[in-house]
């Protein structure tokens, strides 16, 4: 079953259409901050394919909260 989560998206580190681009970035940017914490490549619920990269603790847990936006994990980087 797929995990579905709810981000701001004024939060996201990147946008991609491309998945395996969306992966690649989020793995250097893992690299380069490692006090970061978890990254997820998320795709979009909605729309046309999407991938968003956010940080694990930018998770909102409120599904009243008028700024998310509900995605799906497609990835965790650790």
């Amino acid at each position: 079953m797929d995990e579905v989560v709810l981000f701001n998206p004024g939060d996201s580190i990147g946008n991609f259409h491309d998945y395996n681009e969306a992966i690649q970035t989020a793995q250097i940017y893992r690299d380069r901050h490692l006090d970061s914490g978890h990254v997820l490549v998320v795709k979009s619920q909605k729309g046309e394919p999407s991938f968003d990269i956010f940080l694990a603790e930018q998770k909102l847990n409120d599904t009243n909260v008028k700024a998310s936006k509900k995605y799906t994990v497609s990835k965790e980087i650790n």
